[in-house]
């Protein structure tokens, strides 16, 4: 990723915008919000979006892909973990399948939502959206893997009644969560780095960026700073006008899977815009190891999270989905396995994509 260019918005504000993020945090966390106060929350998280999107550009120039994809993916689905333990903790029995809700819907988003808008955007400008197969398949692998056995197995398992694991499934899924999450990260940043390099339509691989020169040391851990910061703000402001979106969702007779969905949209508006603006520049791998990586992250390190937090949490944790929302997950993969094997994908490609997320918002607001 390129580091943005001085003199705008982006030296000034991207500074400025994170603090003022978390004053207003600080003021409002845990407090009821009357109606321009939730308007200032918001205006805050919309910037912080743009303040964290812009840092995580930076520190992305420094150290190089993927590491660059990394570190927006991990931080963002770190603090997004702690927002889900927070709700839960908060929530009482309405939140018992709130970490189901999330994470499924961080999975839909990522794997439809942004892989499609990166499909679109990147073979709108340029014929067609070229990225790397081997780096592609094998995260996707990786996601279709942990979605199966986090979030279908406990549909079918017998242990306990519902859709839930007993807590010997539970410490095993966790486990293997967490081992094929540092498994994938190892062969992305260190064994087959290489895989996950932006490409050019002819296959290529491209190993740096020559357009700009590198930010500083002192550079990179500011904006390192910054992004974390931001990303506190971000997520930290979206649990402050929570209690805002569950009353609008109740007052329209929405379902209570919708505040996960809203919970997902928000945590992931850096990743979407990061990607946006990767594909816009002809980084489509890029944008699919933002798309991929958080979707990998966001279940191979909540569910851990989750089954720690579970010793002291009470009432039911259900994981399991529904048999519409394994429809859709099943549809998903097989949609994202014939997009990415042969390495290059058309408007086609990203229409299809958009069309299930479409779905998944539409069913997630009419079941």
């Amino acid at each position: 990723m390129a580091a943005a260019k001085p003199g705008t918005f982006t030296t000034v504000g991207t500074t400025a915008v994170p603090l003022i993020a978390l004053v207003v945090l600080a003021f409002t966390w845990g407090r009821d919000l009357p109606g321009f106060m939730v308007a200032i929350v918001a205006v805050c998280l919309a910037a912080a979006v743009l303040a964290a999107v812009h840092h995580a550009e930076v520190v992305a120039h420094k150290v190089g892909e993927p590491f660059g994809s990394l570190v927006l993916a991990v931080a963002v689905t770190l603090i997004e973990v702690a927002l889900i333990v927070t709700l839960m903790a908060d929530g009482g029995p309405k939140a018992s399948s709130l970490a189901r809700d999330t994470v499924f819907a961080a999975v839909m988003i990522t794997c439809n939502g942004i892989v499609g808008l990166t499909l679109l955007v990147g073979a709108w400008r340029n014929g067609v959206a070229a990225f790397n197969t081997d780096g592609t398949v094998a995260a996707l692998s990786t996601v279709a893997t942990l979605a199966t056995l986090s979030l279908v197995l406990p549909t079918f398992t017998h242990g306990v009644q519902g859709p839930q694991f007993t807590s010997a499934q539970l410490a095993f899924a966790a486990i293997v969560s967490i081992g094929l999450y540092l498994l994938f990260v190892a062969m992305q940043t260190i064994r087959h780095r290489e895989y996950f390099l932006p490409v050019t339509r002819d296959g290529e691989v491209l190993d740096e960026e020559a357009h700009a020169h590198p930010p500083t040391n002192r550079e990179t851990l500011v904006s390192l700073v910054l992004l974390l910061a931001s990303l506190v703000a971000v997520v930290g402001n979206s649990k402050g006008i929570s209690p805002t979106i569950e009353s609008v969702i109740d007052k329209a007779g929405l379902p209570q899977s919708a505040v996960g969905v809203v919970i997902a949209l928000l945590v992931l508006l850096p990743e979407t815009l990061a990607a946006f603006r990767s594909a816009r520049r002809d980084r489509v791998q890029i944008s699919l190891n933002l798309a991929h990586g958080s979707a990998i992250a966001s279940i191979g390190l909540t569910i851990p999270a989750i089954a720690v937090a579970s010793i002291w949490l009470d009432g039911p944790l259900e994981l399991g989905l529904g048999a519409t929302h394994m429809v859709l997950l099943a549809l998903t993969m097989v949609v994202s396995a014939l997009t990415v094997v042969p390495g290059k994908a058309t408007l086609l490609q990203g229409g299809v994509h958009l069309v299930v997320f479409a779905s998944f918002v539409f069913l997630a607001i009419s079941p």
